[in-house]
């Protein structure tokens, strides 16, 4: 399978967009750790678009340790109302337009199809800010059922999978009571998504457009 590099020199800053505290950890935390880890140059700027109180504190513990080998970060934790984003749409919007300042070659952020209404929006807000970038699509397993056929795999080795699954267990003690947060299922999913990239573990994304040049 022809694989292209995220640690290539041209990328230089990255944007990682997730509504809730921990959905940027479990949909790319493998990847941007890999990332940082290869190449500690590369600005990441980190957005949790709904926290407040002990999930504000988790959010920003969480990334700060996963972004833990970035030599420049930018962590924002915003405080919408989660689970609402649609009805606070232009608040929301006037958020996502802050963010072009941080000028970034490739954002992370929600997948299209994913059925919760805060992540579609966060999605649909990426693609009307971030006209002329590449935008690589996360997903997030959960009781929906909604999990797709992703097109772009970034293969993780197995001290990141290790250190991905060890992050979300020390930060997130909030969400240790539900029944679909643990290691087994983020295993599970990084799994399959190694399979079908015909490696071992593997976080996959959507990628819509992609410009390849030929000089």
């Amino acid at each position: 399978m022809l694989e292209i590099s995220l640690t290539d020199p041209g990328l230089e800053r990255v944007l990682a967009i997730g509504c809730h505290a921990d959905d940027v950890e479990i949909g790319c935390g493998g990847t941007l750790l890999a990332l940082t880890r290869a190449r500690p140059e590369v600005h990441v700027t980190w957005v949790v678009l709904t926290a407040s109180g002990a999930r504000a504190d988790e959010a920003r513990s969480s990334a700060a340790a996963f972004l833990d080998a970035a030599e420049s970060t930018d962590i924002r934790v915003l405080a919408f109302r989660e689970s609402f984003l649609p009805y606070q749409g232009g608040e929301v919007k006037e958020a996502f337009e802050e963010l072009k300042s941080t000028s970034p070659d490739l954002v992370l952020t929600h997948t299209r199809d994913d059925l919760h209404q805060d992540h579609r929006l966060a999605c649909e807000l990426t693609w009307n800010t971030f006209r002329d970038h590449l935008i690589l699509e996360y997903e997030v397993p959960k009781y929906d059922g909604d999990l797709g056929t992703p097109n772009v795999f970034v293969p993780l080795a197995e001290p990141v999978v290790a250190d991905k699954l060890r992050l979300l267990g020390e930060h997130f003690a909030s969400q240790s009571v539900k029944h679909w947060f643990d290691d087994e299922l983020f295993r599970s999913l990084l799994r399959i998504r190694g399979m079908e990239s015909a490696t071992r573990y593997a976080e996959a994304f959507t990628c819509r457009k992609l410009r390849l040049g030929a000089s």
